[in-house]
């Protein structure tokens, strides 16, 4: 039985992946540099932390991994105030079957609360979730276990009887580690995940039924 489910965010709930490319690609020619999808893939999925070490090498810049993040935040910020979030295919209809469900519903992200919470709002779906965890609010993010088993403990339930959902193997990586079961949805061509189930989007029948649920409407 699932207890409950723990959403990623960044390319798995919402189409945030957008801003942040847009933003990429700005940082990279603000840098003498082009942003590749290769480089795309590389960051995905990346702590702030990760992300400043990647970032300093591939721009060719060391010792200024932090000063190129903290533009990038900025940077995207500003791609995700510009135009509406909007949720990833499947997302919405997904949320309404585990709250008619009574499944709890949280969310664990990477990202910094501020631009968390400007784009679920975006988006709509901020008062989809019982449950909030951020990447400043833990000790360690993703692939560290310190986010899922956050968003556990608040919705009072063993990881062990959750799910998390997410899109990037450093995402998996942290579900795995925090002894939760896990689906996963490649925002990327390419990505690999090493999840209990992998389906193409969130609308996928075989998403529904990894957590209980009946088959999606439509």
């Amino acid at each position: 039985m699932v207890l409950a489910a723990v959403f990623d965010n960044d390319g798995l709930l919402l189409d945030t992946e957008e801003a942040w490319t847009r933003a990429e690609v700005r940082l990279f020619a603000g840098h003498g540099s082009v942003f590749t999808m290769d480089h795309k893939r590389d960051l995905i999925g990346s702590s702030h932390t990760v992300a400043a070490t990647k970032l300093e090498a591939m721009l060719g810049l060391p010792g200024q991994g932090e000063a190129l993040r903290d533009e990038l935040v900025v940077l995207v910020h500003e791609e995700a105030a510009a135009e509406p979030i909007l949720p990833r295919p499947g997302a919405v209809d997904l949320l309404d079957a585990l709250g008619e469900a009574g499944v709890p519903i949280g969310l664990a992200s990477n990202s910094l609360r501020p631009f968390v919470d400007l784009v679920l709002a975006s988006a709509g779906v901020a008062d989809r979730f019982q449950v909030v965890v951020s990447g400043d609010e833990v000790a360690c993010p993703k692939p560290a276990p310190d986010l899922y088993l956050a968003a556990c403990s608040r919705l009072g339930v063993d990881p062990s009887s959750a799910v998390a959902l997410e899109d990037s193997p450093t995402g998996v990586a942290a579900a795995r580690a925090a002894g939760m079961r896990v689906i996963g949805v490649p925002y990327l061509d390419g990505i690999v995940l090493d999840a209990d189930v992998v389906a193409v989007s969130l609308a996928d029948a075989a998403v529904h039924a990894a957590l209980g649920l009946g088959p999606p409407v439509g």
